[in-house]
C-alpha cells in the first residue's frame, strides 16, 4: 500500500527513517538530475544531491505545505547547488579538463560533436542566473512561476534571464554556423 506523500511528511517529521526513505526515493532522481545539470560534474551531483536531503530532512518541520513537496526540494537543491558552486569556482578556473582538449582534437572529424560541444561549452559559459533558469525551464521543465519561487525572484525577472539565455545561446550558435568549413575534396 503506498502512502500519500503528505501522511509522509508528517511520519518523517516525527523521525519515521521509512518514510524519509520513501520521500528521498521518491525525489532523488529529478534532484540528482537538477544538481548534475546545474554542475556539469557527477561527484558534486552526488554530494549536492546528499546535501540536499540532509537539509530538507533538518527543515522538514519548517515545509508549510502550501507549495508542492518537490518545488520546495527543489528550492532547497538550487540553493545547495549555488553555494556549493561558489566555493568550487576557483578551483575549477585553474583546472585544465582534458575532456575538452580531447574534444577539440577529435571535433574535426565529428562535426556534429563540435556542435555538441559547442552548445554545452555556451550553456556553461552562461552566468549562474541566466544558466539556472534555462536549465530549470527548458531542460527540466519548470513553469516560470516555479522558478521565480524557488529563486525567490520575480516572475519577470525569470523570463527576461529565460529570454537573455536563449539570445546569448543563438549567437553562439549563430557565430559557430557561420565559421566556414573546409570542403572536402
Amino acid at each position: 500500500m503506498e502512502l500519500d506523500e503528505r501522511l509522509l511528511i508528517e511520519l518523517a517529521r516525527k523521525g519515521d527513517p521509512q518514510a524519509e526513505r520513501a520521500l528521498y526515493d521518491g525525489h532523488v532522481d529529478r534532484v540528482y538530475r537538477l544538481a548534475y545539470r546545474m554542475t556539469k560534474d557527477e561527484t558534486l551531483a552526488q554530494d549536492y544531491t546528499q546535501d540536499t536531503f540532509i537539509r530538507a530532512f533538518d527543515r522538514l518541520a519548517t515545509f508549510r505545505q502550501e507549495a508542492a513537496f518537490s518545488t520546495w526540494l527543489h528550492a532547497i537543491t538550487t540553493s545547495v547547488v549555488l553555494n556549493g558552486l561558489r566555493k568550487v569556482k576557483r578551483q575549477y578556473e585553474r583546472e585544465t579538463d582534458l575532456d575538452i582538449v580531447r574534444e577539440e582534437a577529435t571535433a574535426s572529424a565529428a562535426p556534429d560533436l563540435g556542435l555538441k560541444r559547442t552548445l554545452h561549452r555556451a550553456i556553461d559559459d552562461l552566468s549562474d542566473a541566466l544558466r539556472i533558469v534555462f536549465v530549470m525551464h527548458d531542460l527540466e521543465g519548470y513553469k516560470h512561476h516555479e522558478i521565480a519561487e524557488m529563486l525567490s525572484v520575480p516572475v519577470g525577472t525569470s523570463k527576461a534571464r529565460l529570454s537573455r539565455a536563449r539570445e546569448k545561446l543563438k549567437q553562439v550558435l549563430q557565430t559557430s554556423a557561420d565559421v566556414p568549413q573546409t570542403e572536402m575534396p
